[in-house]
């Protein structure tokens, strides 16, 4: 049933790993004038209804550089050992900081989308409140809408007919989850142990804001968009 929901107290958690594989040091490398992971932070120290960032890391570059440039909104915790290997699951990160944390809700980002903007990290809280209170809702992730001709394995046409060439703004939209915003509930997240509960909100952003950088060609690009949409003096 719908009912009131306290949000006085959201916390943004932002996980990062030291090492990268495909990007070496990407999350503290120069991107745009600062450390890659610092216009992640901006972003949501910006942001109306966080309180406070908790970084996960085990990178001594990452925790050096926090403590220089911001102050106690940003929380520091130690990623343990066993949280380090690169197949280790999110949600189980996620856990392990909601367990080190006070508060019930949360709202999860990555440094490697640097594009994300504080506007829309308060629309998507907003909304995420709003269908939460109606019981529309117990968790939200963002996404980017995809409208073009899917095929699976085999040349196999997953959401259109060869024989009919239709526009590709007519054809049945596809939503990628696009890994830029999470929002959930501290008691969804231990029930479920899955920061996605079983009745979520999509919501939809920019594909260009919600550029994630996997490989270098995504740096390149995402740091010629940055450089592209920031003032000039």
């Amino acid at each position: 049933m719908p009912g009131t929901v306290n949000k006085a107290h959201l916390t943004a958690l932002l996980p990062m790993r030291h090492h990268s594989q495909r990007v070496p040091g990407k999350n503290y490398r120069n991107f745009a004038g600062k450390p890659l992971y610092r216009h992640a932070v901006d972003a949501l120290l910006g942001a109306r209804g966080i309180v406070r960032v908790v970084i996960d890391t085990d990178s001594p570059v990452i925790r050096d550089d926090c403590r220089v440039n911001y102050d106690e909104r940003v929380l520091l915790l130690e990623r343990p050992e066993h949280l380090r290997v690169p197949d280790v699951p999110m949600n189980d990160i996620l856990l392990n900081d909601i367990g080190q944390v006070d508060g019930e809700y949360f709202l999860q980002t990555h440094a490697t989308n640097p594009l994300l903007r504080t506007a829309t990290i308060e629309a998507a809280i907003a909304r995420y409140f709003d269908c939460l209170a109606a019981g529309e809702c117990d968790s939200l992730f963002s996404v980017t809408l995809r409208q073009v001709r899917i095929w699976g394995t085999g040349a196999k046409p997953l959401n259109h007919d060869p024989a009919v060439l239709m526009q590709t703004q007519d054809l049945v939209p596809f939503y990628e989850e696009n890994s830029c915003l999470y929002l959930f509930s501290a008691s969804i997240l231990r029930q479920r142990k899955n920061r996605i509960g079983a009745k979520p909100m999509m919501f939809e952003m920019d594909p260009l804001e919600a550029v994630d950088i996997d490989e270098e060609t995504d740096f390149v690009l995402a740091e010629v968009l940055a450089n592209q949409r920031m003032p000039t003096h």
